[in-house]
């Protein structure tokens, strides 16, 4: 199963349903505090169950939610890919399809509600449902419900032993009065809960790799990674009975030492050894961590990582969540990941953004992957393609999640997206707009009525003469001539604002650019 849509509403900042699409890399983007990590979070908290990174609580609920009497946080997510069939038991089996347990557009849609911010969610299916008087509600009745339903409709079902057969016999009889609605329905009751318990195996692992890992060991996972490794590894139950085994062992043959040690005492002072006793830690109280301690690794000429830089220790920490996971995707059987990375670029050379970029689109282009990033770095967006990118835009209490599409920018760059999302003003983003607006044929067209300003042009020769041009032009020549140093250097302010002109002079104008 993969992800294809997320909803979100009353969570946090996020007031409104907010439908936010999936693909298999989504690189969420926009300015700081607009909710991008939140989609994470939100994702975290329906996978795992609170029982995640993130824990949920009252403070969660959206406070305009919560001012109008809503206090319940709902998170949805909708999937594709499903399983064909679903073995209920040795002789039941059954679909979502003929279980009506698809939404209107055939997607399986799982909702999770969480009554003021409550951990303990509630679970429905949105489907496009039967509503019948007589159908509607088939899964959540008995077997001893549904034959007498046979029964009294005079309807024909050979095998009455198995309920999924008789469901389908009795929606058949009524095939064309089903009056099918999206409703959502209650997972757990009824046979609907043997399905969810049924679906959840081939729901997808969710990692979430936050940008503030901390450790609770003392020592941050950044500077020691490995000592975490270490933690995780012995989290594993048959490991951790093995090792119980051998505490065992120990436990038993120190006692003996213990018992002929105080006989022989008794042989020289019987009152000293009567007031001896053997204190042995029990095996629950043993510190298995401290035993590997000093774990680590190491790099060139033996220097151990930990020494090395902040980046170089962040890249290795990132690619133990990538093995941690997979290890319990596998050992576990889960058929399909999902990995969520806040702020890869964190600590890393722009060269390293890149290579890492690089990395993580090979991996979401892997079977039964996704991935879903947020970044601040431009760095990582020009490395990408739009289908990867999406925007997070806020308007007053307002949050929309958009797919960047090139049609939907007033010019259609990556540069463009690094200037909507984190207002990043760029020589590149200038020279980019003022090329396309010039061969466009249309420069002489956007000069008109714009205030002019004095700039003293070098000519052949070394001789100087005074010009007057427009802003946009004085910038233009400045950066395409550097040498000449008998004008004042244009500001950032003055830089934005010739790139805002224009933008607004190719929307206006609705020059279309050609994206490669």
């Amino acid at each position: 199963m993969k992800l294809n849509q997320i909803k979100i509403k009353n969570f946090r900042g996020y007031r409104g349903e907010t439908i936010i699409p999936i693909q298999n890399l989504n690189v969420f983007v926009g300015k700081n505090d607009v909710g991008k990590s939140t989609i994470l979070e939100a994702l975290d908290i329906f996978f795992n169950e609170n029982k995640g990174v993130v824990k949920i609580d009252k403070e969660d609920v959206n406070k305009v939610a919560l001012a109008n009497a809503e206090n319940e946080i709902i998170i949805s997510v909708i999937f594709d890919e499903l399983p064909e069939r679903l073995v209920l038991d040795a002789t039941n089996e059954t679909s979502l399809v003929s279980e009506y347990l698809l939404n209107s557009d055939g997607r399986l849609e799982v909702v999770k509600t969480y009554p003021n911010g409550s951990g303990s969610a509630k679970v429905f299916v949105k489907a496009n449902h039967p509503t019948h008087e007589i159908c509607a509600d088939l899964l959540q009745k008995k077997q001893a419900d549904l034959r007498k339903i046979i029964k009294e409709q005079g309807i024909d079902c050979e095998n009455q032993t198995r309920n999924a057969v008789m469901r389908s016999a009795i929606w058949y009889h009524f095939h064309g009065e089903l009056q099918c609605e999206e409703r959502e329905i209650d997972v757990t009751k009824g046979e609907t809960k043997d399905i969810w318990e049924k679906l959840k195996i081939h729901l997808p692992l969710y990692s979430l790799f936050q940008s503030d890992r901390k450790n609770s060991d003392g020592d941050s996972e950044v500077q020691e990674p490995m000592q975490f490794a270490v933690s995780q590894i012995l989290k594993n139950p048959e490991l951790q009975t093995t090792l119980d085994g051998v505490a065992e062992i120990v436990t038993q043959k120190l006692n003996k030492v213990a018992e002929i040690t105080l006989a022989k005492i008794r042989e020289m002072n019987p009152e000293i050894a009567d007031s001896l006793t053997p204190v042995i830690p029990s095996p629950d109280s043993l510190k298995w961590k401290d035993v590997f301690k000093n774990v680590s690794i190491t790099g060139d000429e033996n220097i151990p990582i930990n020494k090395r830089g902040s980046g170089v220790k962040r890249l290795i920490l990132l690619n133990f969540f990538r093995a941690e996971a997979e290890r319990r995707r596998t050992e576990h059987n889960i058929p399909s990941i999902v990995y969520a990375i806040e702020e890869p670029e964190t600590s890393q050379h722009s060269q390293h953004q890149k290579q890492l970029t690089k990395a993580l689109i090979r991996l979401s282009e892997a079977a039964n992957t996704q991935i879903i990033l947020t970044t601040h770095s431009p760095v990582i967006v020009k490395e990408l393609n739009f289908n990867h990118l999406k925007m997070v835009l806020k308007d007053g209490e307002t949050k929309t999640v958009v797919s960047v599409e090139p049609g939907q920018l007033p010019y259609p760059s990556l540069n463009e997206v690094n200037f909507s999302a984190f207002n990043e003003i760029t020589e590149e983003y200038h020279n980019e707009l003022y090329g396309f607006i010039e061969n466009e044929g249309c420069i002489n067209e956007f000069r008109n009525g714009k205030q002019t300003m004095a700039y003293t042009k070098v000519l052949r020769g070394g001789n100087t003469r005074v010009e007057q041009i427009i802003l946009t032009d004085y910038i233009r020549h400045q950066i395409h001539h550097p040498e000449n140093v008998n004008n004042v250097r244009f500001t950032e302010e003055q830089l934005g604002n010739s790139i805002r002109d224009m933008r607004q002079f190719i929307k206006d104008e609705q020059l279309i650019a050609v994206v490669e």
